[in-house]
């Protein structure tokens, strides 16, 4: 007699779990390397500083970026998962899609104001945008009016905010 083979298929809620828990797997993967490439960091630039003070600052910017990096990642991962999903529907699927592409300008736009915030003279700054507002940490211990307002007329030429969605802080370790 020939042994029938039997094969299961996954339900519905068993894709549902099986992409839960890679997305799972996949933060604690994040978190794990995003610790180990911090440490990394700050033991390189404790070696290269000789263990000064503005190894705190470096790695508070170092770190902040990374954060940010690993967030987009994860959101990114999520919305694929969305995307890739045979039960989502077509409306969803269209809105994941639109929300990898804002995210995609947003990670563009930070880039360049970084850019142009470091271009005016000051020696690092992270960027965070979001629907709602946009932060700018400044490494300079404070700000003057007049550098707060060349931060602002910066970033309000260069984007759709206004004055009251912006926020700018200096960074002081």
């Amino acid at each position: 007699m020939a042994k029938k083979e039997k094969t299961k298929k996954l339900s519905s809620n068993g894709k549902k779990v099986l992409v839960l828990c890679c997305m799972v797997a996949l933060l604690v993967v994040t978190g794990v390397l995003n610790y180990v490439l911090n440490t990394q960091i700050k033991d390189k630039d404790n070696v290269v500083n000789g263990g000064n003070d503005g190894t705190a600052v470096e790695t508070f910017f170092s770190s902040h970026r990374s954060n940010r990096e690993t967030a987009r990642a994860e959101e990114f991962s999520y919305l694929d998962a969305i995307i890739s999903s045979e039960s989502t529907s077509e409306s969803v699927k269209a809105s994941a899609e639109d929300k990898q592409v804002e995210l995609l300008s947003f990670i563009e736009k930070e880039l360049v104001l970084e850019s142009l915030i470091k271009a005016k003279g000051f020696e690092d700054a992270v960027v965070t945008m979001s629907t709602n507002n946009l932060n700018v940490i400044v490494k300079q211990a404070e700000l003057t009016k007049e550098e707060v307002a060349q931060i602002l007329g910066t970033i309000l030429q260069e984007t759709d905010y206004v004055a009251s969605q912006v926020y700018v802080v200096p960074y002081t370790a």
